[in-house]
């Protein structure tokens, strides 16, 4: 893992000088509030709210499918330049050739683009705040809410940059990755399609609604966790493994 700081700083500074961050987190902002404010104004009309629901659940969870699109596109939008960027202009070779290991650069890449995806999501505290000034909230569904959407953008993130490596184009990139978590989320619909047995259980488990729905709520799912964390690792071994590949050549 050697050098993987140095390929952290020069990718993070990368997506920051160049409009592309910036874009996307004013868009991504405009999206997020105009969400927020509709499921607040939604909730201020209800005569009787229901104790186990609230705009942090709707936000995070039972209206999650709006969250899911947000994210399906922001993450590629993040990730499509990684790879695919540097292969196409060249400079890709010259950072394998620096003393720096592959799973280095991937890992290196890949943080960067995690970092950037917490920051774009830190001004939605404000959200928290606000929420927080009307009414109780607790601390610890406010963290699991977090936490499930770490999660899930993690592993959008993970695929992201693994399409990126499979290419030179970044439209391209683009839309495998958005072919790819579509496809999870078309998986994830089954549950709410299937008659009972195996395969409901394994749409359920790999839904990623279902994940934000049970964050939202306080319920930390060992198994989601689990299941983001094997995604990730899978997603940038094949990464790893692609970009060794070049070095071979």
């Amino acid at each position: 893992m050697t050098g993987a700081l140095a390929v952290y700083r020069r990718e993070l500074l990368a997506l920051w000088v160049t409009p592309l961050a910036w874009v996307l987190l004013v868009v991504f902002l405009l999206l997020e509030g105009g969400i927020f404010y509709a499921i607040v104004v939604h909730f201020a009309t209800l005569p009787e709210p229901s104790v186990d629901s609230g705009p942090l659940q709707a936000f995070f969870g039972q209206e999650s499918v709006l969250l899911l699109i947000t994210l399906m596109l922001l993450c590629p939008a993040l990730t499509m330049r990684s790879f695919a960027e540097e292969r196409r202009s060249g400079t890709i070779e010259t950072l394998l050739t620096a003393p720096v290991s592959p799973s280095a650069v991937v890992a290196g890449k890949y943080l960067a683009l995690l970092t950037t995806f917490a920051i774009m999501w830190a001004p939605t505290l404000l959200y928290v705040l606000i929420l927080g000034k009307s009414g109780d909230l607790d601390a610890g569904t406010v963290l699991s809410c977090y936490l499930g959407l770490l999660g899930v953008g993690a592993t959008y993130l993970a695929i992201g940059t693994l399409m990126s490596a499979m290419t030179r184009s970044q439209l391209v990139a683009l839309l495998l990755t958005v072919f790819v978590v579509f496809g999870l989320f078309v998986l994830g619909i089954g549950e709410y399609l299937l008659e009972d047995g195996w395969l409901r259980d394994v749409s359920a488990y790999l839904s990623m609604g279902s994940q934000m729905d049970d964050f939202s709520r306080g319920i930390v799912d060992s198994r989601r966790v689990v299941l983001d964390v094997t995604l990730v690792a899978c997603c940038l071994f094949l990464c790893t493994r692609v970009v060794e590949s070049w070095s071979a050549e």
